[in-house]
């Protein structure tokens, strides 16, 4: 149905989608100062705009919001219809506290009082 329209119409409703697509998203990706609006997440990556980030690669961090969710490496896929697809080589979690060098016991005391 798309073909039918002329050519500015199908223009203003690819950049309303778009304009849609980054209202609903809080995930961003910070690569130092730059922050680019993520449009897509999924288990092997994620999608920006294409305008904005045409060759984004390395380590990269996602937020939702202010919250650091991952630290990933990246590598630009493919273009789709003015998306850039980019792909996980290593995504990992970030923890709020230092990962622990022992296995803690269920009973341990919160804090110890002298």
């Amino acid at each position: 149905m798309s073909e039918f329209l002329p050519k500015e119409v199908r223009e203003g409703l690819e950049m309303a989608r778009k304009r849609d697509l980054l209202k609903k998203s809080r995930l961003r990706v910070h690569i130092g100062d730059a922050v680019f609006p993520v449009l897509k997440l999924w288990e092997n990556g994620f999608t920006l705009d294409a305008e904005e980030a045409r060759s984004l690669r390395g380590l990269v961090d996602l937020y939702d919001g202010s919250r650091h969710l991952y630290q990933c490496l990246i590598v630009a896929s493919q273009e789709d219809n003015g998306q850039m697809i980019y792909e996980f080589k290593r995504n990992t979690a970030v923890a709020d506290r230092p990962a622990l060098d022992y296995a803690r016991r269920e009973d341990a005391p919160v804090a110890l009082l002298t």
